[in-house]
């Protein structure tokens, strides 16, 4: 099983049978982090005699998030050339109008610069929703859940292949002691649901109408 920077579980052997869309794909599947850096590589095609992905190196398990779309795993175009450095990265891209060449026909773990964080509303394990009241500081039901941590770029500011879930803080304690799995077949903790009915109730009473002398406990009359 993987493990954290400090030796806990993450929960999972594979992040990458876990990971969904890449942060950076644009919703026309296009690669974000080619375009905002353009003008890196100043227009130079590095040789398509360039070293080839090796397939060695790529996963062998997909999912139905866009990890890999058709469960199969095509060869690499050799044309293309490695996506090792930046430059490099950019001036592929460009010459294919910035389309993701890996959401079209590799795995997610070819590219050097992929990077899949959650904005997800319930656990990933248990199926918990999140409850957000407004204008209260409340710890949140579900907190963001590392299955890999990545490793910055050379300017350190943009850490490539950091995957991460969310787990409601019970399953994502149960998850670092040791004794969960990311894809355990379970229902919420009965805690969780309490916790959970709790927020919903004051988010209920908070969308009721109330008049100003209702609030102040004085007598309209």
């Amino acid at each position: 099983m993987e493990r954290t920077p400090t030796g806990t579980p993450v929960g999972v052997d594979d992040p990458y049978a876990h990971a969904g869309r890449c942060d950076h794909l644009t919703g026309d599947g296009r690669c974000r982090f080619a375009l905002e850096r353009a003008g890196d590589s100043g227009g130079r095609r590095p040789p398509s005699s360039a070293e080839p992905r090796s397939a060695s190196n790529r996963t062998q398990s997909g999912d139905s998030e866009g990890h890999s779309p058709s469960g199969s795993r095509p060869e690499a175009d050799d044309s293309r050339p490695a996506a090792g450095d930046d430059p490099a990265f950019v001036a592929a891209r460009r010459a294919d109008d910035y389309d993701c060449v890996v959401a079209g026909d590799a795995d997610w773990s070819d590219c050097p610069h992929y990077r899949s964080t959650t904005d997800g509303h319930e656990c990933r394990r248990c199926g918990l929703d999140e409850v957000r009241i407004a204008h209260e500081n409340a710890r949140p039901l579900l907190e963001e859940h590392h299955l890999s941590y990545g490793s910055g770029d050379d300017d350190g500011d943009d850490p490539a292949h950091e995957i991460t879930v969310a787990l409601c803080r019970w399953c994502h304690a149960k998850v670092h002691a040791g004794w969960a799995r990311i894809d355990d077949d379970v229902n919420p903790d009965a805690e969780a649901i309490a916790a959970r009915e709790e927020r919903r109730s004051k988010e209920q009473a908070e969308l009721g109408f109330r008049t100003a002398a209702e609030r102040d406990g004085r007598d309209e009359r």
